[in-house]
């Protein structure tokens, strides 16, 4: 009896031979082919591999930096009807293919975002996502395949993806060339102190990690994380895997990451500004050291014979006889640094640092750690941790209905934005699945009050038609995903007039359930309640729905075979470039991502044009009149922009126009 592949045809001998030699040599295979240079030298040839060198290669990658160089012609367009609060909320959510859509990002977003969290495909074998696996396609055709849509205006899973099979002779390749182009872009959109997380398991940690180093440097490699979600474990082939991964890398040594929070933390010490740990004063990074940050490198002087309160020794930043000199010390070659500068050492010299003297004899310079937090480890292990956790919470919030599979934990999410950014941040989540990110940015702003802003892309992935979630309404997964935003945004702002009273003994952090507004802590043997009632009245559980569509202006095509009836079509789009679907708001839209502004911009609709953001930029695009002109003037805007069919048969008021913005030093376009 023949045995088969896959695909349902049967093995010839070759292949038969082959997977024979495959299951003597593996090494000599790569993606399931026969590399025949490492077949060579394993057999014991003399071999000189071609461009020797450390380095991640794989088929296709060369193509797939085209993918990322090209430009796209796309745009988003507003959905008001699907959002909440549009008009007040800073928060975004874009229905879209994330490639075009982290290209229209570029210009306006460009080193604005503090934090990246991706929980990207993880290429398990039945993982279906766009990647270009027909590099030969053109332009047009790529953008047809991955716009196909059907007749209702669904985008078509035949057309959008393409399944990556573990059969498949270029099955790591095809995940990194979806990967890479996206993480190129996606770090363009990091600020110099950001810092990307990426969710993976086993299947791939080994490519992407190598992926990252290649893209943010390997000097930036902050972490990978275990996180133990499943801790019954499934079965891989005899071990029952509990855990994935979490990548971390930042942008640059600016980055520093946070510690979490852990209210319930008890201090080894005290003074009388209350409790303290001692923490080395040491920057143990040595990404951080004496060649790149030179005014971290100085000297502590250090009275052994002074002791202070908590067995702390008096340090002066003078040198004085007697004293000992401590530089900070080496470690791995480097000479590293303090984690302070010399300024606010010298604020807080025997106040909030001093030294101590070390078992061995020998010193450490310490500061007094009061916060109530701790440093992220490197495994996660906690309850809150496990995927069931997510499931469970989108299935209550969905009331009781099962629309999504394997979300994410939001406590986790919640636990990264915490380590990756600060109240005031922007964090953004291109891979945005059941909306888990945007539920944590929230539900984090709710607790400390803080004013993170989030932008989530997700692709309108066609819903199975034989699920719950089709059959409930939602077509796509971005729908789940808007609506898991508007429930979770309105049960954490559900108010109760009065707290639930207390029924407990010793328990710190108890729950007051769904009917209160705060939580309780005990201190010092005393219930205290904590009242988060004003961070619920300022927080933003709205967002702004836009969806990647095509230009509202024409595009120039390439004319091939001099067809004179083609040229004649194309040049008619000088006196008319705008597209027969555009909007006026569409246009306004657009035209404020191609110029840098952001989403967030205030537009202001005034008779005749829009005023963006004060008098940063005015735009012309329903009619054209000298009262018109006057007005947007004397508003000063730095930069107008104008439809130039709008001077259409009135030369003379364009002259006079660019005449006037000029000497007004206003700068001045039309299309």
């Amino acid at each position: 009896m023949n045995r088969c592949n896959m695909d349902g045809t049967s093995l010839t001998p070759e292949q038969e031979k082959i997977n024979a030699l495959q299951k003597v040599l593996p090494e000599a295979f790569s993606e399931g082919k026969i590399d025949w240079e490492k077949l060579k030298a394993t057999l014991g040839e003399n071999v000189n591999f071609s461009n020797e060198r450390y380095v991640l290669n794989w088929a296709g990658k060369s193509d797939a930096f085209k993918v990322l160089q090209m430009p796209t012609t796309k745009t988003l367009i507003p959905a008001k009807d699907e959002s909440v609060n549009f008009e007040t909320t800073e928060n975004i959510f874009i229905e879209g293919e994330n490639l075009e859509v982290l290209k229209v990002l570029q210009k306006s977003y460009f080193g604005k975002v503090k934090m990246i969290y991706i929980d990207p495909p993880y290429n398990t074998g039945n993982d279906s996502f766009i990647y270009p696996d027909k590099f030969s396609e053109s332009k047009a055709d790529y953008e047809k395949r991955v716009g196909d849509i059907d007749e209702e205006g669904y985008m078509t899973k035949d057309g959008m993806f393409k399944k990556n099979s573990k059969e498949n002779g270029q099955y790591h390749s095809n995940w990194l060339n979806m990967m890479m182009p996206r993480l190129y872009l996606a770090k363009n959109l990091l600020r110099q102190d950001g810092v990307i997380f990426v969710s993976i398991d086993d299947n791939e940690v080994h490519n992407l990690r190598l992926l990252m180093n290649e893209i943010f440097g390997e000097e930036n490699f902050v972490g990978q994380i275990s996180v133990v979600n499943n801790p019954r474990g499934r079965d891989y082939g005899g071990i029952a895997q509990m855990h994935e991964y979490l990548i971390v890398f930042t942008k640059s040594t600016e980055s520093v990451l946070n510690d979490l929070s852990n209210p319930n933390k008890e201090f080894p010490f005290n003074d009388e500004f209350g409790g303290f740990e001692l923490r080395e004063l040491r920057n143990r990074n040595i990404a951080f050291n004496k060649e790149n940050r030179p005014n971290l490198y100085y000297p502590f002087y250090i009275n052994t014979n002074n002791e202070l309160d908590n067995g702390l020794l008096e340090i002066s930043l003078t040198k004085i006889e007697g004293f000992i000199e401590l530089y900070p010390k080496e470690s791995q070659g480097y000479k590293t640094v303090w984690r302070w500068g010399k300024e606010k050492s010298k604020e807080n010299l025997n106040k909030e640092i001093a030294a101590k003297q070390m078992n061995d004899g020998g010193f450490m310079i310490v500061e007094k750690y009061r916060k109530s937090s701790r440093m992220a480890r490197s495994v996660w292990a906690d309850k809150e941790d496990n995927s069931e956790k997510g499931t469970l919470l989108v299935k209550n919030l969905f009331d009781g209905k099962k629309y999504f599979d394997f979300p994410k934990s939001m406590e986790m999410v919640t636990k990264i934005i915490e380590i990756g950014s600060n109240p005031n941040d922007l964090i953004l989540d291109f891979f945005a699945g059941s909306g888990t990110t945007a539920h944590a940015v929230m539900d984090l702003n709710k607790q400390d009050g803080g004013n993170r802003k989030y932008i989530c892309v997700q692709l309108p992935e066609r819903t199975d038609e034989k699920s719950e979630a089709y059959k409930s309404g939602y077509k796509t997964i971005a729908d789940i995903s808007k609506e898991r935003i508007r429930r979770a945004g309105k049960k954490l702002v559900e108010i109760k007039k009065t707290l639930k009273k207390i029924e407990s003994s010793n328990t710190l952090g108890l729950d007051l359930g769904e009917e209160s507004i705060g939580y309780a802590i005990i201190e010092k043997g005393e219930y205290k309640t904590i009242d988060n009632s004003d961070n619920v009245q300022k927080l933003d559980i709205g967002f702004k729905v836009l969806k990647l569509e095509d230009s509202n202006f024409k595009q120039w095509q390439q004319i091939q075979d001099k067809d004179v009836k083609t040229l004649s079509e194309q040049l008619k789009l000088f006196v008319d470039p705008v597209s027969e679907s555009a909007t006026i708001e569409n246009m306004v839209y657009e035209l404020l991502l191609k110029s840098g502004k952001d989403l967030n911009s205030t537009i202001e609709n005034k008779e005749g044009y829009f005023l963006v953001n004060g008098n940063e930029m005015a735009l012309i695009l329903e009619k054209v009149s000298q009262e018109i002109i006057t007005q947007v003037i004397s508003k000063y805007p730095k930069k107008v922009i104008a439809l130039d069919k709008l001077f259409k048969g009135n030369d003379q008021l364009k002259t006079n126009t660019v005449l006037q913005m000029r000497d007004a030093g206003i700068e001045f376009k039309t299309i």
